[in-house]
């Protein structure tokens, strides 16, 4: 199997929490969302738009509107470790059919493309939407989905199996971040056989 195939990158890929203060390039941010525009949409609707947040004064108040690392309160990002760019996708309600499975995908597109440009992402659902909103003027009509918080990674998570079902993330005694995922023989069946 190639080095940079899709699965090699999605089995490297980890959510990311804490950046380097550099800043991401404009035109990698565009590539983002632009794989997010070309991603599929329930009956290809795309009720999806996006908000780019890359300005220094507004980092810090979107940051506040996100809850990161919940199984780990004290692993929050400091101000010295917070993203350097979001990308907010938007679901326009009145064309919608599938907004969350579309945001999904979108989210992901854009998680995978950073990931490909060196950065590291964490998708972002735990927002606080009225007060992002109001941060970001977002108009009446349509709704925030999710955020994705991007930048260069200041950490690299590790991937463990789950022990005795505990899918909670951790940090070992170096403090390296470990993500429990389950294993493939434990998720999958062929065909009709039962679980």
């Amino acid at each position: 199997m190639e080095k940079n195939s899709v699965y090699m990158n999605i089995k490297s890929r980890r959510t990311v929490r804490k950046y380097l203060q550099t800043a991401v390039p404009e035109e990698v941010l565009l590539k983002c969302v632009d794989a997010a525009r070309l991603s599929p949409s329930g009956a290809n609707m795309q009720p999806l738009s996006y908000v780019i947040v890359n300005d220094q004064k507004l980092l810090k108040p979107v940051f506040n509107t996100l809850s990161l690392a919940g199984y780990l309160p004290d692993y929050r990002p400091k101000e010295e470790e917070m993203p350097k760019a979001y990308i907010v996708i938007l679901v326009d309600n009145k064309i919608a059919r599938t907004p969350n499975h579309d945001a999904g995908i979108a989210a992901m597109s854009i998680s995978m493309v950073a990931y490909d440009e060196g950065l590291g992402s964490c998708i972002l659902a735990s927002v606080d939407r009225k007060k992002l909103g109001e941060i970001l003027n977002v108009p009446e009509g349509l709704a925030i989905a999710l955020v994705v918080a991007l930048g260069y990674p200041a950490e690299n998570p590790v991937v463990e199996t789950v022990k005795d079902g505990d899918i909670k993330y951790w940090l070992d005694e170096n403090g390296v971040l470990h993500v429990p995922k389950r294993d493939l023989q434990d998720i999958v069946r062929w065909n009709n056989c039962p679980f």
